[in-house]
């Protein structure tokens, strides 16, 4: 028995000796992971953290929206131009083509068109796209294969056949940090359970049985509303936009139109998996998320570095000492073209802020993930203030409000400003909105303050 202890009692000795090889029985933590570089991502600026002064400038109108208050943000990228019809339309061809080689999978004589093994011959369940093979859209042999993704019987104009931009839908699932951070859905390990409940995306309360429970799954059809150009402007000839803005090549470099606030925020989930998978091919298991920006993010980025201005280039005056517009908005009374574009204009072709961003003033208003209220700059925390509502099918269209910033083509100075705010409804698409993305950095926030 006291041989046993013995042995035992060395086996503890070892094990700890093993345990703090090196360290002297000082705290020094794990092994060392290397250091760690921010890594640039294409078409995007840095937007240093710092504190500013968030709401309407002294030469607001009287009543202005929102007061005026000190709140201070983390550093974080942003696209340095609006998301184009060209970059859009990579996440509608990439639904396209993955719903393609879905359904090809699943007929008899494509069945290569999945892979169900790695290079190892591990299996993979359920297998995955093999992307590396191409689709012959051209093909009677593909087309008749396809033949559910094209219009049907009488939606075929003149007989022709064309995919069916209501079938290109994308199914991605997020997790629901707001309700997961609630005290009373916090894990119970005295009863080693779940006690709370979830509100899913139907508004159905569902109880919680384990982490999946807050994991939402949503269905978005990702092809933007061409109609808009329009239903938002009666009594007048759009026809041209209308049939052209989005696919014709003279169109790519203009900012997208006609998305909703859920179509732009499943593009940043797509763009998010998109180039994590790409990533994750080469290796790196590195993770970067792409979003919407809140609505503090926006005006600290559309300000570039200037305290209490009126608009991105600071000063008070929409013109430059030669004359020249320096937006894309509605001068004076209705004269569109003296500021060079009718309606919208290719992107960055006004000269960008200090932080290098383009058309943070005019052009299209953007999409915040900011919910709208009147009373939000009150009750915001003054630390990456936000305010976020998953607005529910049943809500009040009250609720279903997200904040827009930074005015558009159509609209007056005033609403050009960095400090102005507006709203539209989440389910509304318009021919005056669009949205850019952000992504957080990780690491020393106080670098970039140098």
């Amino acid at each position: 028995m006291k041989q046993l202890f013995f042995l035992g009692s060395i086996s503890a000795i070892l094990l700890l000796v093993s345990c703090q090889k090196g360290s002297n029985g000082e705290l020094t933590g794990v092994e060392k992971r290397g250091k760690y570089f921010e890594p640039s991502p294409l078409g995007m600026a840095m937007i240093p953290g710092r504190s500013f002064n968030m709401g309407p400038g002294d030469q607001d109108v009287a009543y202005a929206t929102a007061p005026t208050r000190t709140v201070d943000l983390a550093t974080f990228w942003m696209d340095d131009t609006e998301i184009t019809n060209n970059e859009y339309r990579q996440f509608v061809y990439w639904v396209r083509d993955s719903l393609a080689r879905q359904m090809l999978a699943r007929v008899q004589g494509f069945e290569n068109y999945q892979i169900a093994a790695d290079r190892k011959g591990n299996k993979i369940d359920p297998p995955i796209i093999d992307w590396n093979r191409k689709i012959r859209w051209l093909d009677p042999k593909y087309t008749k294969a396809l033949d559910s993704m094209y219009y049907q019987g009488d939606d075929r104009i003149l007989g022709k056949k064309e995919i069916d931009p209501r079938k290109l839908n994308y199914i991605y699932n997020w997790v629901d940090l707001q309700q997961a951070a609630r005290l009373q859905n916090a894990y119970n390990f005295t009863s080693q359970s779940y006690q709370g409940t979830v509100i899913d995306l139907t508004g159905k309360v569902v109880p919680i049985t384990n982490r999946s429970s807050f994991v939402m799954s949503e269905v978005v059809n990702v092809y933007p509303d061409t109609l808009v150009w329009i239903r938002d402007f009666s009594y007048a000839y759009n026809e041209p936009l209308t049939n052209r803005y989005f696919s014709h090549p003279g169109y790519d470099d203009y900012p997208v139109v006609g998305v909703t606030w859920k179509q732009a925020k499943a593009f940043c989930m797509w763009r998010t998996n998109f180039k994590n998978f790409n990533l994750s091919q080469r290796g790196d298991f590195g993770v970067q998320d792409y979003r919407l920006p809140s609505e503090a993010e926006w005006e600290l980025a559309a300000r570039g570095g200037l305290n209490n201005s009126m608009y991105p280039w600071g000063g008070y005056y929409t013109r430059s000492q030669t004359g020249c517009f320096l937006a894309n908005f509605k001068p004076m009374r209705g004269n569109y073209s003296d500021d060079g574009g009718k309606a919208t204009v290719r992107v960055a072709t006004y000269d960008p802020n200090g932080y290098g961003l383009y058309d943070m003033a005019g052009n299209v208003a953007e999409w915040t993930i900011s919910a709208y209220d009147e009373s939000t700059y009150n009750f915001m925390h003054d630390l990456n203030p936000n305010f976020e509502q998953n607005a529910l099918p049943t809500d009040p269209p009250a609720m279903k409000r997200k904040v827009i910033r930074g005015g558009s083509w159509k609209d007056i100075a005033y609403f050009i400003q960095v400090g102005t705010r507006t709203f539209e409804y989440q389910d509304t698409s318009k021919s005056y909105i669009g949205f850019r993305c952000v992504r957080s950095t990780f690491g020393d926030d106080l670098q970039s303050r140098k």
